[in-house]
């Protein structure tokens, strides 16, 4: 395992908060969370559906706004006031959404979907045969041979296919941070580990760091140097992975962990 340097913050919340609807009709999705994290860290946000996860992701890439708080972006606050400097960050944070067969467009063939990671890292002159290389050697990365890709649309893959070509995209752009929430929900167990070793050797590769969104405690165990506990909008509990799923301090992680079944014992459905 390397060492993290945990001075050198990558990305980090304060007070963050989010709530939906007005009046009496009040929903507090995520309440006041203070987040860091270092270069190079893998980490895992863990809990049940509903339990404001996914609200925090978008509120980290930007995609809806904070209600109160801030996220500071390499030790400086974050600006996406205009479309300008929404876009710059874009080129540093990334994700990989749950749904393979709705995170494209299905106007768009598997060559737009590259080029346009290609022209978004400032490759927009370079000559078509460097395109077609650089394209091959994303392809290539995650196991997909880009000669038959190409001129296809994404639906005409499977759902496996689809999320290994968003990590091809990944690939392309080079982030310095990927939000991978739920990546391996909708795919075959054979599949998840697949796509799980191909995010790490990604994060190896350009040293990237790595957002887990997930209820799957196991998952988490298995990619994290650290892990959150989400419950109800608030962190309840935090710490290296092994500290979290060994010796759980809170009832609700002791719960999670307990939730996992185990080939080997009698399934306790009495909590469903």
């Amino acid at each position: 395992m390397r060492t993290l340097d945990r001075t050198d913050k990558c990305l980090s919340t304060v007070g963050l908060t989010k709530i939906f609807g007005i009046g009496g009709q009040k929903c507090l999705a995520v309440d006041h969370v203070d987040f860091d994290m270092c270069t190079t860290e893998v980490v895992s946000i863990v809990g049940e559906s509903g339990s404001g996860k996914t609200t925090f992701a978008k509120m980290i890439l930007g995609l809806i706004n904070p209600t109160e708080g801030e996220v500071y972006f390499q030790g400086k606050k974050r600006d996406i006031s205009s479309h300008k400097k929404r876009k710059e960050y874009w080129k540093n944070i990334q994700a990989i959404f749950q749904d393979p067969y709705s995170s494209y467009n299905i106007f768009n063939k598997i060559d737009t979907v590259l080029l346009d990671c290609i022209h978004m890292r400032g490759g927009r002159r370079l000559p078509h045969a460097k395109k077609v290389d650089l394209m091959t050697e994303a392809c290539s990365f995650v196991n997909l041979k880009f000669e038959e890709l190409t001129n296809k649309y994404p639906f005409e893959l499977s759902g496996g296919q689809m999320q290994r070509l968003m990590i091809a995209r990944i690939f392309l752009l080079k982030p310095k941070i990927l939000l991978a929430d739920e990546p391996t929900s909708m795919i075959d167990a054979c599949s998840r580990a697949t796509i799980l070793d191909m995010l790490m050797h990604l994060r190896d590769e350009v040293d990237m760091t790595i957002i887990f969104i997930t209820h799957d405690i196991g998952l988490a165990y298995y990619v994290s140097d650290t892990i959150y506990i989400m419950e109800r909008g608030k962190f309840v509990e935090s710490g290296s992975a092994d500290d979290v799923i060994l010796t759980p301090s809170k009832p609700y992680t002791k719960r999670l962990i307990s939730d996992v079944p185990k080939i080997h014992e009698a399934w306790d459905l009495s909590t469903v």
